[in-house]
C-alpha cells in the first residue's frame, strides 16, 4: 500500500479515536459533576488519559521530533495508567453507595 494513503489513513483513524474519545470523557466527567461520584472521576479520568495517550504518543514524534519509538512509548504508558484507573474504577464503590444487600 501507499506509503502516503496509509499515514492519511492512520490521521483519520486517530482523529476519530480522539474525537469519540473526548466525548467518552466529556460525558463520564459531567456524570461524574452530577452524581459527585469518586468512581466517576475516577472512570473520567482513565479515558481522558487513554484518549491523551494518542494525542501525546503522536504529538511528540510529529510536532516536537522525537523518535517514533519515544512518541509509543509515551502513548502506552498513558494508556497503561488510564487502564489502570477504568479497571479501578469498575472494581470499586462509593461509600455512599451501599451496594447491593
Amino acid at each position: 500500500m501507499d506509503p502516503a494513503l496509509v499515514t492519511m489513513l492512520v490521521v483519520i483513524a486517530s482523529a476519530v479515536v480522539l474525537a469519540l474519545g473526548g466525548v467518552i470523557t466529556h460525558l463520564a466527567y459531567r456524570a461524574a459533576r452530577r452524581t459527585g461520584s469518586r468512581v466517576m472521576h475516577r472512570f473520567a479520568l482513565g479515558f481522558g488519559l487513554v484518549t491523551l495517550g494518542l494525542l501525546f504518543g503522536g504529538g511528540v514524534h510529529q510536532l516536537l521530533g522525537w523518535r517514533f519509538a519515544d512518541g509509543v512509548l509515551l502513548q502506552r504508558a498513558l494508556t497503561a495508567v488510564g487502564f489502570a484507573l477504568l479497571v479501578h474504577s469498575l472494581y470499586t464503590r462509593d461509600d455512599a453507595d451501599p451496594g447491593p444487600n
